[in-house]
């Protein structure tokens, strides 16, 4: 009885492990996940420390060079139709198009969250005013959409941020509010009521961290569609204005060098291909992990 005793005593103490610290090693667990968020890393790396890499000037054209092929010495990735060296203008031109691409989602992710938080948790008429004036954006087709207020604003990255901005708002504000009405009415949330809590504190500390991470999954998921339609609004010359490199304007300026140069004119799709996937499948291999009963 004694021993039994003394091993029970000196047996060590093992801390649970948290939430997101079980989510962040299931995530670790998933191969295809981590080839994504490196590949992701590397590129935005390299788009951010652009000036430092020695690349050359990626506005600097020559009309003898123009559309060399891929591994002409010097040029590593060929040139475009100006005679300007691509992979310095793809690189420099991740810069605009993961700007354009990205920060429109976090600016809806925070308008959005905020407005379904609000709407779930008080209901009745705010909930109806709210929704309703979101089911009207919610309607549009977002190609169309984001067009349309392209269009009005006209060119430009700020005008196109705005545009795809209140694209995403409708669609992350329905889920952060289906997520919201879940949970408003569970035990902890009545026990904060109860204590003398007022809405906003129990919207932003009990409410919150419990369904901000379904909506951060979800926005997640939206930059690959967003980074689509960037690229397609400097594609249709609603984006980007030249000579600015940006992928879906490289692509649209190559394709009359299809038949001629095929490979150098495809590199643009490519990296939008590429970088939409792996925002993607990052996406899934986060809503997995935060599966935690599989």
């Amino acid at each position: 009885m004694t021993a039994i005793d003394t091993s029970l005593q000196v047996a060590p103490v093992r801390n649970a492990r948290g939430y997101w610290s079980t989510v962040m090693r299931r995530l670790s667990r998933d191969k295809v996940s981590m080839v994504c968020a490196l590949l992701l890393l590397a590129i935005l790396l390299a788009a951010i420390f652009a000036p430092y890499l020695h690349l050359a000037d990626p506005y600097q054209g020559s009309m003898v060079r123009r559309l060399r092929h891929i591994g002409t010495p010097g040029y590593p990735l060929g040139t475009d139709e100006l005679g300007r060296d691509m992979l310095s203008r793809l690189i420099y031109g991740g810069r605009l198009s993961l700007l354009i691409g990205i920060l429109p989602v976090v600016l809806a992710f925070g308008i959005g969250t905020t407005l379904g938080l609000v709407a779930g948790y008080a209901g009745g008429w705010l909930n109806t005013a709210i929704m309703r004036t979101i089911d009207v954006f919610y309607a549009f087709p977002s190609v169309l959409l984001a067009i349309a207020i392209s269009g009005v604003l006209g060119a430009g990255v700020v005008n196109s941020i705005v545009s795809l901005t209140v694209v995403f708002v409708p669609q992350i504000t329905r889920v952060a509010e289906s997520v919201t009405t879940g949970v408003r009415n569970l035990d902890f949330v009545d026990a904060a009521r109860a204590s003398g809590a007022d809405a906003l504190t129990i919207m932003r500390v009990h409410m919150l961290g419990n369904v901000l991470g379904p909506i951060f999954v979800y926005a997640t998921g939206l930059i690959s569609v967003s980074m689509i339609l960037a690229a397609g609004l400097s594609f249709l010359g609603l984006g980007t204005k030249p000579p600015e490199p940006e992928w879906g304007l490289m692509l649209n300026t190559l394709r009359t060098a299809i038949y001629v140069n095929p490979w150098v004119a495809a590199m643009p799709g490519v990296m939008i291909f590429a970088v939409s996937i792996c925002f993607n499948l990052l996406s899934d291999g986060l809503r997995s992990a935060m599966d935690i009963r599989n």
